[in-house]
């Protein structure tokens, strides 16, 4: 799936429109409490302007209803952005109205500038093909540098590359090495090549399950989707979080899988869902009554870190426990500590797998942490992702 880069394109005196991913978290005065995902676009952003052409960004933010909403403005990400790149960003008051097309008119090579968000147009979702022509006229070149959507086909991801016709249409740095980690590590892994996938549901992760079982060595299962697996074995689960309605399908994953799928051998399991609750280490399959799993156990975390340690890849989407809340975050703190320790290729999903790497500080310690939750699950699906597709080729 090898896609051209913005390297390799010559932005000097070009209008480069990208498609950054600045959803950032907010608090209740619209304040930015995250700004990684900003600041992840920076090097794409850089190049650009550094190579002498000017840049139009634009990205979503929460989920306005096709309409402008205070709440939803970019105008504070504008400001962040500005403070991260040392130099002034312009803010156009709408996307493809009055105030945008005579700003990007008045843009000099050199400058930024971040238009309102695109969800303020119905279009963009709807992937409108006149929404998208009047951003295809703005800029001389398409680059795709948010990965959080490219598993959609909106306006700004699909149709406004296909308007562009045959100017050039690339990937910024972030999804350049997302598709390489996701997609190029996954066709070719070294082996032996580890997936480690927990959460609360297997419904959410059953395709991923599939796809990974047909590529992988082993498929080491954690969190609260392991007690589904317990009671279509006919096991005890306590008050634990299942899904009844799954358990045919977790049948057909155990067949599926056989000696691949590896499960829990032990469980951390508390009376309530909270730090201070009574607590009892279990053998899987043996909670009691008035118990619930919030964790594997000791002995399956041990298992887990040295099937790890031994692996030449890792792929880990999903926490082993409630890993925001000790001590049921041990689980999956000894799992990232193995992959850390592992010195193997280590690519973690998004979502709380990415948030407990960060958190324990081991995001320097793996190959690469996703920056998009849906999108790199749909990717270990083994999907096809349309706004790639439709990018230049090598």
């Amino acid at each position: 799936m090898a896609k051209k880069s913005i390297a390799a394109v010559d932005v000097k005196d070009k209008a480069v429109f990208i498609r950054v991913d600045f959803n950032v978290p907010l608090d209740d005065n619209g304040n930015i409490t995250d700004d990684r995902r900003i600041q992840m676009a920076l090097p794409t952003i850089k190049s650009v302007l550094d190579r002498g052409g000017k840049v139009i960004l634009a990205s979503h933010l929460g989920r306005p209803k096709d309409a402008p909403d205070p709440v939803f403005s970019l105008k504070p990400v504008a400001e962040r952005l500005a403070k991260l790149l040392g130099k002034p960003v312009d803010f156009a008051a709408d996307t493809v109205g009055t105030d945008a097309q005579a700003k990007v008119a008045a843009l000099k090579d050199g400058g930024v500038l971040l238009l309102e968000n695109l969800r303020f147009q119905s279009g963009e979702k709807k992937g409108d093909e006149t929404f998208a022509k009047t951003l295809a006229a703005f800029s001389d070149v398409y680059v795709n540098d948010a990965f959080g959507t490219c598993h959609r086909t909106d306006a700004s991801m699909y149709a406004v590359p296909l308007a562009m016709g045959s100017k050039p249409k690339v990937c910024g740095f972030l999804v350049e090495k997302e598709i390489k980690y996701l997609s190029d590590v996954l066709a070719k892994p070294q082996r032996p090549f580890i997936a480690i996938i927990g959460g609360k549901k297997v419904s959410d992760k059953i395709m991923v399950i599939k796809n990974l079982l047909g590529i992988c060595d082993k498929v080491l299962i954690g969190g609260a989707m392991s007690y589904t697996f317990s009671l279509a074995k006919d096991e005890k689960v306590g008050k634990s979080l299942v899904e009844a309605d799954k358990v045919d399908l977790a049948k057909e994953l155990m067949v599926l899988g056989g000696d691949k799928l590896v499960l829990p051998v032990d469980t951390h399991c508390g009376d309530a869902f909270k730090s201070d609750c009574n607590k009892k280490i279990v053998k899987a399959g043996e909670i009691p009554a008035d118990f619930e799993g919030l964790d594997v156990g000791p002995e399956t975390a041990k298992m887990y870190a040295g099937i790890v340690r031994e692996a030449k890849t890792v792929v880990w989407n999903g926490p082993m426990g409630v890993s925001e809340m000790p001590p049921f975050d041990e689980g999956t703190k000894m799992v990232a500590q193995a992959i850390a320790d592992s010195g193997a290729i280590s690519i973690i999903g998004g979502g709380d797998s990415a948030a407990a790497v960060q958190k324990l500080g081991f995001a320097d310690k793996v190959s690469h942490v996703s920056t998009g939750g849906g999108a790199s699950l749909e990717m270990l699906e083994g999907k096809k992702f349309a706004a790639v597709d439709v990018l230049d080729n090598e």
